[in-house]
């Protein structure tokens, strides 16, 4: 038994001023105010002193840092990772592979998987986008038009149950038959929309296969004039309208991707309980364009164009509550309940609950990262 006294503790509905964990093995088995908790003579004790204790980060979409990928390099990415208080992830596979790239990774991510405990599965960026959107856009080796049936079931069987969330541009007129094949495969799997000029009515043509996240909401999305003079509507509108649909944000800390007033009009159209915070880090290396030379927390492709991040998931939370009127217990909301909700997680991850796994990131004020607790062991 392991209990944690002097904690801030974070839920979903409020915080529990000087409250206590009870962690035995991987589980919660009970928190509450420090005056209701009876703690065990023989718990050993975890001194939060103080600091917010929230459910560990929930990344869902991120490739990688430096020169590791999350798909090749699992152990250097979660080692990583689990120091700026990710407790759990998707390995992320680019749309600049091709074929054969895809399925060696692919096979490579779930022979570490099976003694990881930080990867839960994997988010396909691709690669059935549109191809005229995203950085490196002019080395994309897929069909614009038609990938071959033989090709999309082979890494379609090949994920299996660990494909998590599939990305999709609804305006291909090849979507129909991959969408139909990998819910067939995996009926528990999401799409996204992203990398997209797909109308509203293309998307909702989608029918039981639509998407119910929006990929890096307002990044590598279009939309097609409907006259001259008038703004025409895309994945963004179609996103903001619908409820019940979650929307990625890379939250950089200039604002780079996603200007602060529009990430405060997103927070105005889907409230804080569907945002997602994504870091969408990447491997790229190409040196920062002349007028953004001093930026940290970028990537950039050949072109000059944005290529994600370099952000982690407690920078993301941290960036949030300075560009919209987010708190700390909002931060935990779009940085861990809501993307665990997202891909159908919540239930073992994603917030402070009983039975629960002892999933717990310790930060101060300004989300720095103090303790991470992982599955009932402290790591950091």
């Amino acid at each position: 038994m392991i209990a944690i006294k002097n904690a801030q503790i974070v839920l979903e509905n409020g915080i529990i001023w000087d409250g206590v964990i009870l962690v035995e093995d991987d589980k919660i088995v009970n928190f509450g105010k420090a005056s209701e908790i009876e703690i065990p003579a023989d718990a050993e004790i975890v001194d939060a002193e103080g600091a917010y204790v929230g459910p560990g980060l929930v990344d869902i979409h991120v490739h990688g840092f430096s020169t590791y990928c999350t798909c090749n390099n699992i152990k250097e990415t979660t080692e990583y990772y689990l120091k700026h208080g990710i407790t759990s992830m998707l390995a992320t596979a680019d749309y600049l592979w091709d074929f054969d790239e895809l399925m060696k990774s692919i096979k490579t991510a779930k022979e570490a998987m099976k003694d990881n405990k930080i990867v839960k599965g994997f988010y396909f960026e691709g690669p059935f986008i549109n191809v005229n959107y995203g950085c490196n856009s002019d080395k994309n080796p897929w069909s614009a038009d038609n990938i071959p049936e033989e090709q999309y079931k082979a890494f379609v069987d090949e994920a299996g149950t660990l494909a998590k969330v599939w990305i999709t541009a609804p305006e291909r007129p090849d979507i129909k038959g991959f969408v139909e094949y990998a819910r067939k495969v995996n009926p528990d799997v999401k799409f996204t929309v992203g990398h997209s000029e797909a109308t509203p009515m293309q998307i909702r043509a989608m029918g039981k296969c639509r998407p119910t996240i929006q990929t890096h909401s307002m990044c590598a999305t279009g939309r097609i004039p409907v006259y001259d003079g008038t703004r025409g509507y895309g994945p963004d509108e179609y996103c903001f309208k619908e409820p019940e649909v979650y929307t990625e944000l890379i939250c950089d800390s200039l604002a780079i991707h996603v200007h602060p007033e529009m990430q405060q009009l997103l927070v105005h159209n889907k409230g804080f309980d569907k945002i997602i915070l994504v870091t969408d880090s990447t491997m790229d290396d190409c040196p920062n364009p002349p007028d953004l030379a001093h930026i940290t927390d970028l990537n950039f492709d050949h072109n000059g164009t944005l290529a994600g991040s370099r952000l982690t998931m407690d920078q993301a939370c941290k960036n949030i509550m300075t560009h919209t009127n987010a708190g700390i217990a909002q931060a935990f909301l779009m940085g861990s309940t809501n993307p665990a909700k997202a891909i159908g997680m919540d239930e073992e991850i994603g917030s402070i609950g009983i039975g629960k796994k002892a999933d717990l990131v310790f930060v101060d004020d300004k989300f720095n990262v103090k303790k991470v607790m992982s599955e009932g062991e402290m790591v950091c």
